[in-house]
C-alpha cells in the first residue's frame, strides 16, 4: 500500500526503485502505468503519467478513495481465512450491469458445495432464498426488518482502514428495534 505521508513515500519509493505500478483494472482502471505523486500539503497518492501530448491521462476509473479497493482486501482476507483451515474456494468478481467492478464478490467453498455471494454495493438487492449461495453485506447494504425477522441474522463485512484488516460479523436481532446481540469477530 502506497504510504499517505511525504516522508514516507521517499521510503516507499526506494524499496520499490525497481517496480512498477499500474492502474488496477479489478479497480475499474485503464491499465497503464502509473507513478508516484509527492505531496507536503495534502495526500500522497498514484497518479498517471501524463499522455504524449502533454494532456493529463483520461482513465475511466470513476471510485478513487480506500474503499473502491475494499473487495480486493476482501479476498485477500478470506483466502489468508482460508489457508489457515485448510480449506479452498473458487473467487469470482460479478460484473452487474453498469456497476463497478467489486460490487460483489463470489466465494464458491471448494467442499461442500456451498457459496458466500458478498454485496459491497447497497444498489444491488441480495438474494435470501437460494438455498446454496449465501449472501453477506457489506456495511452500507440495507438490510429490511421483515428479512430479519425471518432469518434471524445476517452476516456483515466491515474494513478496518486503521488496522487495514478486513472484519466479518454475525448480526442477530430477533425484532425490529435496536441492534440486540450483534457483535463482530476479526477474520483471522
Amino acid at each position: 500500500m502506497l504510504p499517505l505521508e511525504a516522508i514516507e513515500l521517499d521510503a516507499f519509493r526506494r524499496r520499490h526503485e525497481h517496480d512498477t505500478f499500474w492502474c488496477g483494472l479489478l479497480l475499474g482502471g485503464c491499465g497503464v502505468q502509473l507513478t508516484t505523486k509527492l505531496y507536503t500539503d495534502r495526500v500522497c497518492h498514484f497518479a498517471h503519467h501524463p499522455d504524449p501530448d502533454g494532456l493529463p491521462h483520461v482513465c475511466g476509473r470513476r471510485a478513487r478513495d480506500v474503499s473502491s479497493a475494499d473487495h480486493l482486501y476482501l479476498k485477500a482476507a478470506a483466502l489468508a481465512w482460508l489457508a489457515g483451515r485448510g480449506e479452498r474456494a473458487r473467487f469470482a468478481f460479478t460484473q452487474s450491469d453498469g456497476l463497478p467492478v467489486g460490487s460483489l464478490l463470489d466465494i464458491a467453498f471448494e467442499r461442500g458445495g456451498r457459496a458466500l455471494r458478498v454485496h459491497l454495493d447497497p444498489a444491488i438487492t441480495p438474494v435470501w432464498g437460494d438455498e446454496v449461495v449465501e449472501p453477506v453485506l457489506g456495511m452500507s447494504v440495507p438490510v429490511d426488518d421483515d428479512t430479519l425477522i425471518r432469518r434471524w441474522y445476517v452476516h456483515r463485512v466491515r474494513f478496518d482502514s486503521r488496522a487495514q484488516a478486513a472484519r466479518s460479523a454475525s448480526a442477530r436481532r430477533p425484532s425490529p428495534g435496536p441492534r440486540n446481540g450483534s457483535g463482530w469477530t476479526t477474520a483471522r
